[in-house]
């Protein structure tokens, strides 16, 4: 089995299912509506509704930067503020989560192993290479369903 594909494999994991830690992001964000998705209820912490933005944002970049990309995603663009609170537009919000997810699981997919190593587009650090990057983006999910989870509880 090829490196790209055990990594397509974690990413798919952590956001549909059947990951060895436990829920994934989406079985996290089931249930949730749009009031609790937009609800603040720890000072200073972004809302389930933010998180799910950002988390987009972040598969995007990745996809991108894998197509060549330099992409880094300004602070707007990355905590973008969210203007519709509606059910109509939290679902939107998901879909378009799950569609960019996909869109880099599939991008991921066709990757060649031997690009792996390469550093990404635009980062100037030796360690910073698509490697670093996709296995960061599987974290980078994880560490936000925790955060869900926690939000969902509150």
């Amino acid at each position: 089995m090829s490196e790209t594909t055990r990594l397509a494999d974690q990413l798919r994991r952590a956001f549909k299912g059947e990951a060895w830690h436990g829920p994934s992001v989406l079985e996290i964000l089931d249930g949730i509506d749009a009031k609790k998705a937009a609800t603040h209820p720890i000072d200073g912490v972004h809302s389930i509704w933010e998180i799910v933005v950002h988390m987009a944002v972040w598969d995007n970049a990745a996809r991108r930067r894998m197509a060549g990309e330099v992409v880094q995603p300004t602070p707007e663009q990355d905590w973008p503020h969210i203007a519709e609170f509606s059910e109509r537009g939290w679902r939107r919000t998901l879909q378009e989560l799950e569609q960019t997810h996909e869109n880099l699981v599939k991008a991921v997919t066709s990757f060649s192993d031997s690009r792996l190593d390469d550093r990404v587009p635009g980062k100037q650090q030796k360690f910073y290479n698509f490697y670093y990057m996709l296995y960061g983006i599987a974290q980078h999910e994880l560490y936000h369903a925790g955060q869900i989870a926690i939000l969902k509880k509150a």
